[in-house]
């Protein structure tokens, strides 16, 4: 008998469930529901954006039905970025005009030092590939200033950053898309009062129904 037919299929967790860092399963199998997490709040701090696209003056289509769709195409994007902590789950967004390097740089440093208010300092910070965080000289001298490890996902592999890509889900169904905008300042004005509910109200399936903010300084268990 080969030694792969020692242990049931349904014990062995695929290759694109582990997390590449520590090894551990990212994704829940059939066998288990545990996912990766890290042991203390800003251990490990998740970067994103997310592009939203912009909403014209008096609303788009959401207002007016899907003819105004037309006519909102050429308004451009505004640029979602996105901090979450592995731990605890605690947010922190800014709507920003674009995603380049020193936009990138200082996004970082308000995301460090909201989390440190609410936590502690950022150790570690996992981004995806794009230019404005591998090759941007701010960026870098940011994650210098912190004294943080810059993890970066592997080509191709989204999930690996998993939780900021599920908390832009998250952010879509209960800020971006919840309601019909009249312009993309409404839009970005509701963000405020969304995401205090969010850190501070909103039950976390994770986090045994609390919210994130009852994680922050405070060890795992």
């Amino acid at each position: 008998m080969r030694s792969s037919q020692l242990v049931p299929s349904t014990a062995r967790a695929r290759l694109w469930e582990l997390d590449p860092i520590s090894g551990e399963r990212i994704r829940a199998g059939r066998a288990t529901d545990h996912r990766y997490e890290r042991d203390t709040a800003v251990e490990l701090l998740h970067i994103d954006v997310k592009k939203l696209g912009r909403i014209p003056a008096g609303g788009g289509w959401r207002v007016h039905g899907r003819s105004e769709a037309v006519k909102g195409r050429g308004l451009g994007y505004d640029f979602v970025h996105v901090a979450v902590d592995d731990h605890s789950r605690l947010a922190y967004v800014e709507v920003l005009p674009d995603e380049k390097g020193p936009t990138c740089a200082a996004f970082l440093a308000n995301a460090a030092a909201f989390m440190a208010a609410n936590g502690a300092p950022v150790q570690e910070v996992m981004t995806d590939n794009a230019l404005a965080y591998i090759r941007s000289t701010a960026f870098a001298t940011v994650m210098k200033d912190l004294g943080a490890k810059h993890r970066r996902t592997k080509p191709r592999s989204p999930w690996q950053n998993g939780k900021a890509e599920r908390f832009n889900r998250t952010l879509q169904e209960g800020w971006a898309y919840k309601n019909a905008y009249d312009s993309s300042n409404h839009r970005t004005q509701a963000l405020t009062g969304w995401l205090n509910f969010y850190n501070h109200r909103r039950n976390h399936a994770a986090l045994e129904g609390r919210p994130p903010i009852s994680r922050c300084n405070q060890p795992a268990g």
